[in-house]
């Protein structure tokens, strides 16, 4: 193996910890009957794939909940505590475990994220952490719903490694979804799937990385 010279993480159970399941609820509450069919870990329907892609503004995202629920009546409001309770938020020290790396390594970030839940997190770790945003963290932190692009598409990953110009072979890509990490490894990046098992502390661990 050569040596990791540049490491591409993830956020969402990476560093900013979620949970898909109460999110699941919450639109199950709101009225989706087969919610696991539309939005889960593996894969989920056009409408999220637009919102994170940016195709969709986060009025249209509303409009298509309120289309799924069959209720005009949803507010803003409850659509958007629904999307957003997911979110858990940063651990004490994932900050610090990041800050080490970035001192070591070219580090970035690749996250299939969108407009409003961008908003939550960055507003939770202002209020949590006192930091307005994560640029502090890496070189350089790419949100797919400010490029167009997602993950697992490879579309995504070449433009990174391009915009950067990075060495695949000297690249470690983690990420806590399997299908993200195969176009990854056909792209001829390391990869590594953190877990609730083994997550970003066990990996740096297990990969020598400091």
């Amino acid at each position: 193996m050569q040596k990791i010279e540049n490491i591409i993480l993830d956020y969402g159970n990476v560093i900013f910890m979620i949970d898909f399941e109460k999110s699941q609820h919450a639109f199950t509450q709101l009225g989706i009957s087969n919610v696991a069919e539309i939005f889960a870990h593996s894969g989920q329907i056009e409408l999220f794939d637009d919102f994170d892609k940016g195709n969709i503004s986060a009025a249209e995202f509303r409009d298509g909940i309120r289309h799924l629920t069959k209720n005009n009546t949803l507010t803003d409001g409850e659509i958007d505590m629904a999307w957003n309770a997911l979110l858990i938020g940063v651990p004490e020290g994932k900050h610090e475990l990041l800050l080490k790396l970035k001192n070591k390594y070219r580090t970035f970030l690749l996250s299939n994220n969108n407009e409003i839940h961008y908003a939550y997190c960055m507003k939770h770790i202002q209020d949590k952490y006192g930091i307005e945003d994560n640029s502090f963290f890496f070189d350089f932190a790419y949100y797919s719903h400010m490029m167009g692009m997602r993950k697992p598409n490879a579309d995504i990953f070449e433009y990174v490694l391009k915009d950067q110009n990075l060495d695949p072979k000297k690249t470690l890509f983690i990420d806590d979804s399997p299908q993200h990490l195969r176009t990854a490894t056909a792209l001829g990046l390391h990869t590594a799937l953190c877990t609730t098992e083994e997550p970003l502390e066990v990996i740096v661990s297990k990969w020598n990385l400091l």
